[in-house]
């Protein structure tokens, strides 16, 4: 014979995928799959591609902004009095023309997020930590596997924006070169559209990489939330209580009913019986229903029980195969008797009170 053992159950490793009070645990504590290259990517692409509807809103007051400044505030006399105002008016300008900008990057923040992990809110992230204070711990997150990953990442990412920026560079440097030949209207145009097609080109770039580091941070926190299979069985115990405890608990509510029961019997009219491995107590009482009810039924050791009860109480025992077999697979506990067994009942009550009124 051979024997096998699982030795997860010695080693502790962590093969089993984590369950799901497992990950609700983590993300409250604000551990999800995300990616914050998604973020930058789709921040990237939205505030570029906003541009597209609000460049000339921007190129508009932009420009009125310099006429102003050239014709009315270069040789305007500064004061104590007019500089707050001054300040106050220019940042007001420049709030006007970056409103499009900031809205669009805030708009596809919560967007990135979202799409990513859904509504979460987990103020556990932001309690002081001492242990994230911890030297030690530093200095292993700085020189980790996870911290090289990153700096290739980052290198790689580098190296592709860098170069769909200078690919996009290239193509135009004709018209670059032809830049101080053009009005300053034309001149900002150009510059605008110029600066959308390298952003939306890099935004591109960094989406499709974005991707990718998305699918490695889910298999990533895949792999961190993983369980051992002890893991597994201590959850459950948690969970849904020690299995020894429970089936105790439960021989012991079955106990607690039995006897419930066997205080029922002696107030039973009769007791109906196989003979040996069946036994229903009935009893009628017009107050409680209308029709005779089920006080303790069993069978076997039960029914044996239920008989010695009832001698010892002087509770007549009457026996009818087929209608106690009947009644203990179709009728529960404090349940009335179905009218189909009306007459069979019947005749037996009647054979028990005619038998009592002799005694």
């Amino acid at each position: 014979m051979k024997l096998t053992l699982d030795l997860q159950f010695f080693s502790g490793e962590k093969t089993e995928k984590a369950t799901p009070k497992k990950r609700r645990e983590t993300r409250k504590k604000g551990q999800v799959a995300k990616s914050a290259d998604v973020n930058t990517a789709v921040t990237l692409f939205i505030v570029f591609l906003s541009l597209l509807f609000f460049g000339s809103y921007m190129r508009d007051h932009l420009l009125g902004l310099i006429k102003r400044f050239y014709h009315d505030l270069l040789m305007m006399k500064v004061t104590e009095t007019n500089i707050p105002l001054l300040f106050q008016d220019l940042s007001l300008e420049a709030g006007m023309i970056l409103a499009p900008v900031m809205l669009a990057a805030l708009i596809s923040g919560v967007l990135s997020n979202y799409m990513q992990v859904g509504f979460l809110f987990a103020p556990e992230v932001v309690k002081p930590d001492l242990a994230k204070l911890d030297p030690l711990k530093g200095f292993k997150r700085i020189y980790s596997i996870r911290a090289i990953v990153e700096l290739l990442k980052s290198i790689l990412k580098i190296v592709v924006v860098g170069g769909v920026t200078f690919a996009v560079l290239w193509q135009n440097f004709g018209e670059i070169l032809r830049l101080p030949l053009l009005t300053p209207g034309k001149a900002l145009s150009y510059v605008g559209w110029l600066s959308f097609l390298m952003g939306v080109s890099a935004a591109v770039a960094l989406l499709f990489l974005a991707a990718l580091d998305y699918l490695y941070q889910k298999f990533d926190y895949e792999k961190n939330i993983r369980m051992s299979k002890q893991d597994i069985k201590d959850e459950y115990k948690k969970t849904e209580g020690d299995p020894l405890i429970k089936s105790k608990i439960k021989q012991k509510q079955k106990e607690m009913a039995m006897r419930r029961m066997m205080q029922e019997v002696p107030k039973a009219d009769v007791i109906i019986t196989n003979p040996t491995h069946y036994a229903v107590a009935l009893k009628y009482d017009e107050n409680k229903m209308d029709a005779p009810f089920i006080v303790a039924k069993g069978v076997d050791l039960v029914a044996l029980k239920i008989r010695q009860v009832a001698k010892e109480h002087n509770v007549m025992t009457v026996e009818n195969r087929p209608l106690a077999r009947a009644l203990y697979d179709q009728v529960e506990i404090e349940q009335a008797v179905p009218e189909e067994f009306f007459k069979a009942i019947a005749e037996i009550l009647a054979y028990v009170y005619k038998a009592k009124q002799k005694i």
